[in-house]
């Protein structure tokens, strides 16, 4: 008998025209149901849920231990709890049931209650209940939404009378509410694993993204510096020259004021241009650093994209954007699988920040030489303006850095990233090497 069933009987007064202990039984039942529910829906961690369903199916049924199995995702049975009537927890290796009793009632969606265990022919002796000496046994699937997701199973050494109407209906009864509430708590805990999951993922690609950002901007400093470096070194080697021309041009003529006052020039620009030397050095090293080191692995850049495609479609920002695919049979190379989903999350983010309902198609082939990426959007595109120093520009534009760290990573990889023309949004190629 389902819950609503049996609460539509007592409801609409069939209680009337049962006997008056009869009545007040199931009432009674009804209760302990009622709050063992409202026990059980407290809470949505799913060991608590289990828990609670045992201890309350065990103290209803007046059991001495109970067990309950859930549907693993290959399909078989995991043991997952065992209690005994104090709360204690019985470990697995005490599990030791009639597996013929579960298995059946299982498979067959079928509750099973047993008295007298031990006489029971039915039972064709089953070693498991006679060693254990079990009387009395009561077992029902645990079903939620038609789907079969577990057992519940209860026993006792002590044989007592099981009142068919009462106790089965109303332990039947426990296991339906059950099955949704333990159902409720693994979609949570699913969850929490995929939250999670996500959250690991989006961090990784951030202190990716702050990595290569970093680099960039290390490498675009260093550049920088080499630069005025080098030509403050030309300007000051040019001077001391300038200031021993003098010297030697004055000859005698100068005066002891005039010597010392060439002295400290030549001295102080000595020391400008040991300073700059020391600047120069750090400013290569800075470059150096800045290299981000390659580690690459061969891979299967097809399953790379559908990854970051996975991680990244439940993201509220992305919640509006469809992603559509055609990947072709292409051959394994080596890359960096971490920057590369840098790369990809990145282009991504471009097209959803300009229309938050894009359309990204993806499509990958190769070639003799190159795996080819093809990313295209249905976006507003790119104005001529942008495309001029798309890939060069480092200075910051609207909190973004275009596509030079995307560039970047290509670099790296000694690939090729290019704009191609397009009718209606962005198209961006991206080609890697096989070798």
């Amino acid at each position: 008998m389902k819950f609503s069933e049996f609460k539509k009987n007592i409801d609409s007064g069939l209680k009337s025209t049962l006997d008056p202990e009869s009545s007040s039984e199931k009432t009674k039942n009804l209760e302990v149901i009622l709050n063992i529910l409202n026990s059980i829906n407290r809470t949505l961690i799913l060991d608590d849920v289990l828990e609670l369903v045992l201890k309350n199916a065990i103290r209803l049924t007046n059991s001495e231990r109970g067990f309950i199995v859930l549907k693993s995702n290959l399909g078989k049975l995991d043991f997952k709890l065992g209690l005994d009537s104090n709360g204690k927890e019985l470990p697995e290796n005490l599990f030791q049931v009639s597996n013929s009793v579960v298995e059946d009632v299982f498979y067959n969606g079928q509750s099973r209650f047993i008295e007298g265990a031990q006489s029971d022919l039915t039972l064709e002796s089953s070693k498991s209940i006679l060693r254990l000496d079990l009387q009395t046994i009561l077992c029902s699937p645990l079903i939620s939404d038609g789907n079969k997701i577990g057992v519940i199973y209860v026993d006792s050494k002590k044989l007592h009378r099981i009142k068919e109407k009462d106790i089965t209906n109303t332990f039947e009864i426990l296991a339906g509410q059950a099955a949704a509430a333990i159902r409720n708590a693994q979609l949570y805990q699913s969850q929490i694993a995929a939250n999670a999951a996500l959250q690991e993922a989006n961090n990784q690609l951030i202190q990716a993204e702050r990595k290569a950002l970093k680099a960039g901007i290390d490498s675009e400093i260093g550049q920088s510096l080499q630069g005025l470096v080098h030509l403050a070194l030309l300007e000051n080697e040019s001077l001391l020259r300038l200031i021993e021309k003098l010297k030697t041009d004055i000859g005698d003529k100068r005066s002891d004021r005039e010597s010392l006052f060439f002295d400290r020039i030549k001295l102080k620009s000595k020391v400008a241009i040991d300073s700059i030397r020391r600047i120069q050095k750090f400013a290569q090293v800075l470059m150096e650093t800045a290299a981000m080191n390659l580690n690459k692995d061969s891979g299967d850049l097809n399953k790379t994209i559908q990854s970051v495609i996975k991680y990244i479609s439940p993201m509220k920002k992305f919640q509006f954007v469809t992603f559509k695919t055609q990947l072709n049979n292409i051959p394994v190379c080596s890359y960096d699988s971490e920057q590369i989903q840098h790369l990809l999350v990145h282009l991504f983010n471009n097209s959803v920040n300009a229309k938050k309902d894009a359309t990204i198609n993806i499509q990958s082939s190769s070639d003799e030489k190159f795996i080819n990426i093809l990313i295209e959007d249905n976006g507003p595109g790119i104005s001529e303006e942008i495309r001029k120093n798309l890939f060069q520009s480092f200075a910051p534009k609207d909190n973004s850095y275009g596509l030079f760290l995307c560039k970047n990573i290509v670099d790296r990889h000694k690939g090729k990233i290019k704009l191609l023309d397009s009718d209606i949004g962005t198209k961006i190629e991206i080609s890697l090497p096989l070798t």
